[in-house]
């Protein structure tokens, strides 16, 4: 008698019986520190730039939300001169 299991090769995709990714709804926003994850900063530096209005965002109750919209749309015109708030110039009285 032999104590080896057999090793299975499982391919990358949707788990038989599993949600699809396809079926779970989008989420409208982004956390601080989702946003931290996806532009490799530390989660106080994205704080830090969230607060100074660098990336868009908005508080709901007692914490920051990055709406995703609004995030990827900074993302894209980030080269091309766009600021968090969407106009040409940066948020004042900050």
């Amino acid at each position: 008698m032999s104590n080896v299991v057999p090793f299975e090769l499982h391919q990358a995709g949707p788990r038989p019986g599993g949600a699809d990714s396809e079926d779970r709804p989008v989420r409208a926003v982004y956390t601080v520190k989702e946003v931290a994850a996806m532009l490799s900063l530390s989660v106080s530096s994205a704080y830090t730039l969230v607060r100074a209005g660098q990336i868009p965002a908005e508080r709901l109750g007692r914490r920051w939300v990055v709406p995703r919209s609004r995030f990827h749309a900074w993302l894209d015109g980030v080269a091309g001169g766009l600021s968090a708030t969407g106009t040409d110039s940066p948020r004042r009285g900050w």
